[in-house]
């Protein structure tokens, strides 16, 4: 068919050349190149069908000289490029046929699994660095900018290339000089054994967090690691229903808030009690899920709590009336007819319903859990718009996992609820969730989040100990799912598990190796190349600590350094300024501890002397008020002259003055001197 076609475009060709040979028009002198056209088309496609590479040269080489032969006898010397004739005819149909060999040889699939094997020996396997720029770059980031984060669809290129690359993605991880990077689109696993790095290397992932961010964890280190510098980012909340570490729940969540919708029940109700692989179980948890929604519904309209929830899953016979009574307020019909064929069938069907339920109500036995269950909802948009922080803590026990499954759940669904409503259906700045130990905490279904929150900037970054863990918690099917969907794996030492081993180097893909082959004497008569593994399954289990595979999507497998969050300089800076305040608080306490005790000491020197200082007191009053009482007697003394009684006595009016004291004793005084004389 691909001849036929040639031919019927040479003859095209060819015709026309012959018919504006014959014109009397400006035009008609590049009759000669239709001619030269289609006998070069002719040629190619007989080239083609040749066979051996000798065929095809002698096939070449014989088509260009005919037609550079009838090119120098019949083309007239008004055509133009005539004196190049030699080159057009020669050189031009030597570069076409070279290029079209070099496309056959390198295009299509042939072409890209050849340069995919010589990269591949080239670089023994592994990402080269031009890989590593093209694909997982602080670049390769930014070209994505305007699909990461909307709000830079509307700023200027100079603008949108100064924004933080941290705005839009992570770095988690350093092979050799470059930085390996994961946009917030991008779903994150790692996957190690205990004390490999893994906690620290999600820590990173919180501080680098450009919005919002959900922690889990089993211990406190992701809060003491990371608790410091969130809080220069937003508030810090910590909802910890089973108590670890001595920790308080700052913030609480009741499983019935906002199930007076019948939808929201529904969707409380699959938190509680997840889905099961196995067929059977999935079965009762079907009708489990609908009857706890049911009974959620009920007792949302009512005003109740889920103690009431539990009291009537224990005890449906009684709880008949009242479950039935409160569902008549509902909207939605279909409810009271659950929660009816829940209470009026037999007793062995709904005694499996009740055993199915029950642990998932498990936590109401706990009191710390039902305290941190007791305050009614979470609002989701003001975390968003306050980028805060919630950690949640839960024990390995699994009492508290469906409450710690309903508040993350919960979050997630109003999250992907304002995403919806927000420009090109993504958060900006994006909402991060951090899962460490997410398999022995949090059953929420991640082979389901893994595909579809991604495209919502929800960052979702899981933290497990082995594929196996992964497996028994979502079974293979849901496993097998999450690591599809991570676009980045990071596999890190420690794993003792032959089928994760071999998992983990089939991962990596395999390079060509060259054997040598000696014979009985031992001198080398040969090498042949063979298929080995990147990275066999002894050395993925022998990496050092800190050191990771990284698997990431566009790219072959590398190995990487991990950074640690301890050695991080804004961690150190927020720990140095916690012990500074810590220091500063001690050296208030001491002082005021200082103050306290001078002024007891003040105290008590003051009741040994107070004694001594009112007999001074005393003692200098009275003397001052006997001189006040002499000083009064002396004012009110008048001295009177005596009268000879031989003298007649003459009336007389004594005119008593007041004088001055000093005066009247002078007086006095001279008086008497001069009767003495």
């Amino acid at each position: 068919m691909r001849t036929f076609g040639a031919v019927v475009v040479a003859g095209v060709l060819i015709f026309l050349g012959a018919a504006l040979a014959g014109w009397d028009v400006k035009f008609a002198v590049v009759w000669p190149w239709f001619v030269v056209a289609g006998a070069a088309v002719l040629v190619f496609r007989l080239v083609e069908l040749a066979r051996g590479n000798s065929a095809r040269l002698v096939m070449a080489a014989a088509g260009l000289v005919g037609v550079a032969v009838w090119f120098a006898v019949t083309a007239p010397a008004e055509t133009p490029g005539y004196g190049l004739w030699m080159w057009g005819l020669v050189g031009v149909p030597v570069l076409v046929i070279a290029a079209g060999v070099g496309m056959r040889r390198h295009g299509g699939s042939r072409g890209l699994i050849g340069r995919w094997s010589r990269r591949s020996r080239r670089n023994e396997g592994v990402a080269s660095r031009w890989q590593i720029f093209w694909v997982a770059s602080r670049f390769a980031m930014r070209r994505k900018a305007k699909v990461l984060s909307p709000s830079l669809r509307t700023v200027s290129a100079l603008r949108r290339w100064r924004t933080p690359v941290r705005e839009y993605a992570t770095r988690i991880a350093r092979v050799g000089g470059q930085g390996v990077w994961s946009p917030v689109e991008d779903v994150t696993l790692r996957m190690g054994g205990p004390r490999t790095g893994k906690t620290g290397e999600l820590a990173c992932r919180i501080l680098d967090a450009p919005g919002a961010v959900i922690a889990t964890s089993t211990r406190t280190d992701l809060i003491d690691l990371t608790a410091g510098v969130r809080r220069g980012e937003g508030p810090v909340y910590v909802f910890n229903p089973s108590g670890l570490g001595g920790l308080e729940s700052t913030i609480s969540f009741d499983p019935l808030a906002g199930c007076e919708n019948p939808v929201m029940a529904t969707y409380r109700a699959g938190d509680l009690v997840p889905s099961a692989e196995d067929a059977e179980r999935e079965h009762w948890g079907s009708l489990a899920r609908q009857a706890l929604a049911a009974l959620l519904h009920a007792a949302a309209l009512g005003g109740l709590d889920m103690a009431k929830v539990q009291a009537w899953v224990a005890d449906p016979e009684a709880a008949a009336d009242e479950v039935l009574r409160l569902l008549r307020r509902s909207s939605e019909p279909t409810f009271a007819t659950a929660a009816q064929q829940f209470l009026t069938t037999n007793e062995r069907t709904r005694s499996s319903i009740t055993t199915t339920i029950m642990p998932a109500l498990g936590w109401l036995t706990d009191p710390t859990a039902r305290a941190a269950a007791a305050g009614g909802g979470f609002d989701v948009e003001a975390l968003l718009a306050e980028s805060g922080t919630v950690y949640m803590l839960g024990a390995e026990e699994g009492h508290t996992a469906p409450l710690v499954t309903a508040l993350t759940a919960h979050i997630a669904r109003e999250a992907r609820r304002i995403a919806a409503q927000r420009p090109g259906g993504r958060l900006d700045p994006a909402l991060t969730l951090a899962l460490d130990e997410a398999a022995l905490i949090c059953q929420i279904p991640l082979h389901l989040w893994t595909a579809d929150m991604g495209g919502r900037n929800i960052t979702i970054h899981i933290g497990a100990q082995s594929r196996a863990q992964l497996i028994a918690r979502w079974g293979a099917t849901g496993a097998a799912s999450i690591m599809t969907n991570s676009a980045t794996v990071l596999i890190l030492g420690g794993s003792r598990d032959e089928s994760d081993l071999n998992a983990y180097s089939l991962l990596t893909s395999d390079r060509d190796e060259r054997v040598e082959n000696e014979d009985a004497d031992g001198k080398v008569t040969g090498r042949s190349p063979r298929k080995v593994p990147v990275l066999s399954p002894g050395q993925i289990s022998q990496l050092p600590p800190k050191t990771a595979v990284i698997v990431r999507r566009g790219m072959p497998a590398s190995v990487g350094k991990l950074q640690m969050a301890w050695k991080r300089r804004d961690v150190k800076a927020a720990a140095r300024a916690e012990r500074r305040a810590l220091a500063v608080e001690r050296w208030i306490r001491r002082r005021d501890e200082f103050a306290i005790r001078v002024g007891a000491f003040v105290d008590g020197l003051a009741d040994r002397i107070e004694p001594w200082l009112t007999q001074v007191e005393e003692w200098f009053t009275a003397g001052a008020e006997a001189r006040r009482e002499a000083r009064r007697a002396a004012r009110t003394e008048v001295r009177v002259p005596v009268q000879d009684r031989t003298e007649p006595v003459h009336a007389e009016v004594v005119r008593l003055d007041t004088v001055r004291t000093d005066t009247v004793r002078g007086e006095a005084d001279e008086q008497g001197e001069g009767e003495q004389r």
